[in-house]
């Protein structure tokens, strides 16, 4: 019997006027049919609006929001959410591209699951250029494109907090009952797919599918080349926004070995914001440091 479990693909758009096109027939061309698209338009001041609206005369039944003013990806995604009728949720920048079986392949390891409670599925990504040229993977493949580096799975809660290459967000497939427990996106951060696999792996299995799912365009506006610049407004907030994470995952952890585990994130976040000269949040993380010490030592 064919799995009809629809699922929501939420499609966020902020001046993207030259990669939304190929992003969005990249999701109503998935060889699984069951599929809700919903776009949101986050107050673009490129011509993306109008390149959408074109679009959008041959696909009517799709949902189109147009913020009237620039919210952030979190507090769009979350006005998304709120409409999405699927039983499982992909957030798909509109630069990036779907692989074409992407959502089949997700649901393929939903089914399948070889763990209990699997809230989350990812993937690997393929890196692109601007302009849609090959860059490199995510996670380091093979000749035949098979992840090197044997990825973690089931509960990786204690990989995740301790930094490192332990997910890959642009790949992923969430449960909507998952979203629903966690209330969607954290609207307090500039950023959200930290916070979300924290929270998430705290309370849910993750497992990985050995495939590229979807290309991710890298370019000058991407977040993560944000998290570097120094004396950069966009890339305080960010970095504020991990500080912020990073304390909400302290008081999330369970035993003396996660309350170790954060440390190793913390001490790189530390070396961070050194070099991107933001010793305001330099200052925060030393004191914060200095109180998870004194909680390791007591606990």
């Amino acid at each position: 019997m064919q799995d009809k479990s629809l699922v929501t693909i939420i499609c966020l758009c902020y001046n993207h006027e030259k990669f939304v096109v190929e992003s969005l027939f990249s999701a109503v061309n998935q060889d699984y049919p069951f599929v809700e698209i919903i776009i949101v338009d986050d107050f673009s001041t490129d011509n993306s609006r109008e390149v959408i609206k074109n679009w959008l005369t041959d696909y009517p039944e799709i949902q189109f929001i147009q913020n009237e003013k620039n919210l952030g990806s979190t507090k769009s995604f979350n006005k998304a959410l709120k409409l999405a009728k699927g039983n499982y949720i992909i957030d798909l920048a509109c630069d990036d591209i779907l692989i074409s079986n992407c959502v089949s392949l997700q649901l393929k390891a939903f089914k399948e699951k070889r763990f209990k409670n699997l809230g989350i599925v990812y993937g690997n990504a393929e890196l692109i250029t601007e302009n849609g040229e090959f860059d490199s993977y995510y996670f380091s493949v093979n000749q035949l494109k098979k992840t090197i580096d044997k990825r973690k799975t089931g509960n990786i809660y204690l990989n995740v907090i301790s930094g490192g290459n332990s997910i890959c967000s642009v790949s992923s497939m969430v449960k909507k009952s998952v979203f629903d427990d966690l209330q969607g996106y954290d609207e307090n951060l500039a950023y959200e797919d930290l916070d979300l696999w924290i929270r998430a792996s705290r309370k849910y299995n993750i497992d990985y599918i050995d495939e590229i799912l979807i290309k991710k365009r890298i370019t000058a506006t991407s977040l993560g080349t944000h998290f570097y610049i120094k004396n950069d407004s966009r890339s305080r907030k960010i970095n504020y926004s991990t500080y912020l994470i990073i304390k909400k995952a302290i008081a999330l952890n369970r035993t003396k070995e996660e309350q170790k585990a954060i440390l190793k994130r913390m001490h790189f976040e530390i070396i961070l914001t050194y070099k991107t000269a933001d010793y305001g949040l330099f200052l925060k993380y030393l004191m914060l440091e200095i109180k998870q010490r004194v909680r390791i030592v007591f606990s």
